[in-house]
């Protein structure tokens, strides 16, 4: 946001934004409840989810300077369609709704760059809904997978930066744990990754992105 908001305005953004410490499990915004603002991540990592029938799903991951509440933005609807829970301590910067309008209605660069990002997050979400119907468990897993190195990106070690558990994973990709853990399995056996209590190791890149042609 600060880097695409005219510098006139930064001084009543340090005004009305609300720095908030979120402990790792607390969840900050609740489904069905009113929307109230946006939040963007100063600090940490979130998992933003909702339910699907008896189960969870995660819609998406957000990392440092990431925005968290905006599917909840809606002329007609001022309930939030999602909730949003820290999965490590994080620090959050929260902005009233009224005022977060007043900024894109005056900064157009601002309001660009946002509709960019629901562009890519439409179509990025409509991707992920057609690989329910036509790819199996594990070629979902690599698409999801490499969707999440690219956003998260990998460190020296080619280590995942994200902790996420197989738990974790089945909820983001939409499938049970069992067969994650499988998944998984038969990937380490192939010497494409190694899991390790939440952290994601990438053995074969190359291999990886091979899995899914």
């Amino acid at each position: 946001m600060c880097q695409n908001i005219m510098p006139d305005w930064w001084e009543m953004i340090d005004l009305k934004r609300t720095l908030i410490k979120v402990k790792k499990g607390q969840r900050f915004i609740e489904e069905s409840n009113k929307i109230s603002g946006v939040f963007f991540v100063q600090d940490g990592f979130v998992k933003v989810h909702k339910h699907w029938g008896e189960r969870e799903m995660i819609v998406r991951f957000a990392k440092k300077g990431d925005i968290v509440g905006h599917r909840g933005i809606s002329g007609g609807n001022s309930l939030s369609p999602i909730s949003a829970t820290a999965m490590k301590d994080s620090v959050l910067c929260f902005l009233e709704l009224d005022f977060f309008r007043s900024l894109l209605k005056t900064n157009n660069t601002f309001a660009y760059e946002l509709m960019m990002f629901y562009a890519d997050e439409l179509q990025w979400s409509e991707q992920k809904m057609g690989s329910l119907v036509h790819l199996s468990v594990k070629e979902r897993f690599i698409v999801n997978l490499l969707y999440l190195i690219n956003h998260l990106g990998l460190d020296k070690e080619n280590v995942l930066k994200a902790e996420l558990t197989k738990t974790d994973l089945a909820a983001y990709i939409g499938t049970t744990y069992e067969t994650i853990y499988r998944v998984i399995s038969e990937m380490e056996n192939e010497n494409i990754l190694l899991f390790s209590g939440k952290q994601i190791q990438i053995v074969d890149l190359e291999k990886l992105k091979l899995g899914f042609v």
